[in-house]
């Protein structure tokens, strides 16, 4: 428990949602017992007017703001501007609002995939502006930096307190698993339950294999939000990862192995791998105390434990 908390109203957009559930059981176990969680079917962030209100009317004390719409590289290719769009207005209205709400500091969770496509490994946060995304990504992940840059120009401009931090691909106990919306670990380990419980002998996974990607465990990552919130207030970004680059031709393995998947493998490499490596620099992060503790298989087991106990729920669709 932190004494930061006891004392603090705290504003979370998207407090429903993956990570939001997990920063907010973290709240409450750092002692905070004031946590606004508007849904968005109450409280639509995108409208400009509408985000103003409901900041000046509830004076937070510090906003995180996790709402966003996500999806993987299918989403991405299926609805780039809604993703484009809904991001910029969500991440740019609740910014605003907070500045002119005179909230004391606004949490920014950005993404990982803002960062050029070729990328030095690992990624330090300097490397930010060195090129273009990944074209599958760069409508969601340019949308998403550009909040880094309204909260330098505010900062600048008027004084705002709001830091920005970039999760590696999160996964864990509570993502999600309907095809439309899911990332690549639940989407992997849909299809090897799927697979193994038919009795299949292959299953079918996008691209070569040779890409490579660093995980998350949600629960370290909600661990680190809070961990920024209370002790960094700098105005560069900051990388928060495992420090640990995973091929998904290993991720794969891995996970038919936990699931108990026999048969074989299939690539399919008419479609697109994304980005070619990702692994960030954590050492930033490291000045504030985050560390990840979660180690990968474990994160795995529990997250195929829990999906195969919550499958219904799990695959529901969910923006």
């Amino acid at each position: 428990m932190s004494e930061f908390w006891v004392d603090k109203r705290v504003l979370v957009t998207g407090g429903a949602g993956f990570l939001g559930r997990c920063v907010t059981e973290q709240l409450h176990a750092d002692g905070c017992t004031d946590i606004l969680l508007p849904r968005s079917a109450e409280v639509d962030f995108r409208d400009r007017d509408v985000a103003n209100e409901y900041v000046r009317d509830s004076s937070p004390d510090l906003l995180i703001h996790l709402a966003a719409t996500v999806g993987g590289i299918g989403a991405n290719m299926a609805r780039p501007g809604e993703l484009y769009l809904d991001n910029l207005l969500l991440g740019t209205n609740t910014i605003e609002a907070t500045r002119l709400a005179g909230t004391a500091k606004t949490v920014v969770v950005g993404t990982i995939c803002s960062y050029p496509k070729f990328t030095p490994v690992p990624f330090s946060e300097d490397s930010l502006w060195t090129g273009y995304p990944e074209e599958t990504n760069a409508p969601y992940g340019i949308a998403k930096l550009a909040q880094l840059v309204q909260l330098q120009a505010n900062r600048a401009q008027y004084g705002q307190n709001g830091i920005y931090l970039m999760p590696t691909n999160l996964y864990g106990p509570g993502d999600k698993f309907h095809p439309s919306v899911s990332h690549v670990i639940p989407a992997l380990i849909k299809k090897a339950v799927e697979a193994r419980n038919a009795n299949a002998e292959t299953i079918e996974v996008w691209g070569t294999g040779t890409a490579s990607r660093e995980f998350l465990y949600v629960h370290d990552a909600a661990r680190g939000i809070l961990l920024a919130s209370e002790h960094y207030d700098g105005h560069e970004p900051v990388n928060l990862g495992a420090h640990e680059e995973v091929p998904i031709k290993a991720l794969v393995e891995t996970i038919t192995e936990l699931v108990g998947f026999e048969g074989r493998i299939v690539w399919d490499d008419t479609k697109p791998d994304g980005q070619p490596r990702r692994c960030v620099d954590t050492s930033k992060a490291k000045e504030f105390g985050f560390e990840a503790t979660t180690g990968f298989e474990d994160g795995l087991r529990a997250t195929i434990d829990w999906y195969e106990a919550n499958q219904e729920a799990a695959e529901a669709v969910q923006a």
